[in-house]
């Protein structure tokens, strides 16, 4: 049996106060619509519909997904119209079709699973999931007859007082079976609203002698629709929340959970220690028993395993072998390296470098554009100087090369294998294998020039002291 999955996604979301389109809101470093279609990418449907209004656009350019397909509601005119709109992007579909919200970001697949198992194992036509709400406020009321059985949803502005006590609610989640979907034409508009509630087919459904079910499954929290920007970080935080327990359950260790972010595309592996104040963002990747260290961000990089990132680094785009340092204070700019066994130390800047295993570059150092080999040693204060101007260029230093400090190598230059850098020194052509390369000033000593140079500035300071005083 196929299966489709509609987001509904076509609110404006006036009471955000935002010029930018409700579902297109961040919620744990995502937007709340990107949550929902993961989710829905995980039930393995063979199509995912989303039915997006005036900011269609928008919404497509910012979703991350292939293989979503949108469909147009022109004008507001509810949930059920938005449904409606989305059928001619269903085809001539034959299964179930899923439909969620998509401003629901914290959907638990494994709670739309066991949904849709529930309705086929009854051999329902149509099937919403309910939940128990400890202040139903605005959502839909379950009501149902003596039975127990779906009966219909009533909307908190249409409900009277005695269904207003009742918390039962919508979740907004429906399964309903592709041969059912003609009822969705037998929907009449709202005389208050002006709309098309969704939630009339259950109504319908069962007036038509369709079999139709409310499953209470689930939690409040799982459901929560996002409304305002106090709902938007209340969901913010029980993703957060979701993320670090899953991660805790897999041997993680935090050692203050409350001021990690780690964003939901991220991995972690098993024994691994994440201090305070980490921020994890994108596809990042963490290998086992790797160290992060305070006020650290890594952002879609992949970290091996055994790997120490030390205090207030910034990783970006790039790739950390097994068993390498880095830090503190280190920026890896994308398009970097580092190879097992590396250190790379404090102040060390490094953009579209590759470091080779056991390679050293502890201190105060800017290597861009660079590719070094294996064991090299670069001394503190080394600039390889890439730009001209006009374009990039790279420096490449082989195996074993030792650097010496405060040197400067000027972009394109190869240094050898083996060879040796001489302090202070300006490197502007190829330097042989094992060869020393050194291109400082000779040094000169002048002796007693300190003892003069302090004879000229006291006899300075006695002639300006003579001029300062005043004729009788």
């Amino acid at each position: 049996m196929k299966t489709a999955c509609v987001i509904l996604a076509a609110g404006l979301g006036k009471r955000m106060n935002s010029a930018v389109p409700k579902v297109l809101h961040n919620v744990a470093g995502i937007p709340m619509i990107q949550s929902v279609v993961n989710t829905a990418l995980r039930l393995r449907p063979d199509k995912v519909i989303v039915v997006a209004g005036q900011h269609i656009d928008l919404i497509r350019k910012s979703l991350a997904a292939k293989g979503v397909v949108f469909a147009l509601q022109k004008e507001a005119k509810g949930t059920g119209h938005a449904l409606l709109c989305a059928r001619p992007a269903l085809g001539n579909l034959k299964g179930l079709v899923v439909v969620m919200n998509g401003d629901t970001p914290l959907l638990d697949p494994d709670t739309i699973k066991r949904f849709i198992n529930l309705h086929k194992k009854n051999k329902n036509d149509i099937s919403v999931i309910s939940f128990i709400a400890k202040n139903p406020g605005s959502y839909g009321r379950v009501v149902r007859d003596k039975s127990g059985k779906g009966l219909s949803i009533i909307e908190d502005k249409d409900a009277d007082q005695v269904q207003k006590k009742i918390h039962e609610v919508n979740s907004g989640v429906y399964v309903i079976n592709s041969d059912a979907m003609s009822i969705l034409k037998d929907i009449r508009e709202n005389s208050l609203k002006g709309e098309y509630y969704l939630t009339d087919i259950v109504a319908l459904a069962y007036q038509k002698g369709l079999k139709t079910s409310a499953y209470c499954i689930g939690s409040e929290e799982e459901f929560m629709g996002v409304n305002t920007r106090e709902e938007l970080y209340k969901a913010s935080y029980l993703m957060k929340k979701n993320i670090i327990d899953k991660w805790t359950g897999k041997g993680v260790n935090f050692l203050d959970a409350g001021s990690v972010f780690i964003h939901p595309d991220a991995h972690i592996g098993r024994g691994t220690t994440v201090y305070p104040n980490v921020y994890i963002e994108g596809h990042t990747e963490i290998g086992r028993d790797s160290t992060i260290y305070p006020n650290v961000r890594i952002l879609n990089s992949r970290i091996g395993n055994k790997v120490t990132i030390k205090d207030s680094t910034v990783i970006e785009d790039s790739d950390i072998k097994d068993r390498a340092s880095v830090g503190p204070f280190a920026h890896i700019r994308p398009g970097s390296e580092i190879g097992s066994e590396a250190r790379i130390g404090n102040f060390v800047e490094l953009k579209k470098a590759i470091v080779g295993s056991g390679t050293k570059a502890s201190h105060l150092s800017y290597l861009g554009d660079t590719k070094i080999g294996r064991g090299a040693n670069i001394g503190a204060g080394t600039i390889t100087c890439n730009y001209d101007g006009k374009k990039k260029h790279v420096t490449i230093i082989e195996d074993g090369v030792f650097v010496g400090s405060d040197s400067q190598l000027v972009a394109p230059v190869r240094v050898g294998k083996g060879a040796y850098i001489g302090a202070g020194s300006t490197v502007t052509k190829d330097i042989p294998p094992g060869a020393l390369a050194i291109s400082r000033v000779e040094q000169r000593n002048i002796l007693k020039w300190a003892r003069r140079k302090s004879a000229v500035s006291s006899q300075k300071s006695e002639a300006r002291k003579g001029k300062g005083k005043k004729k009788v």
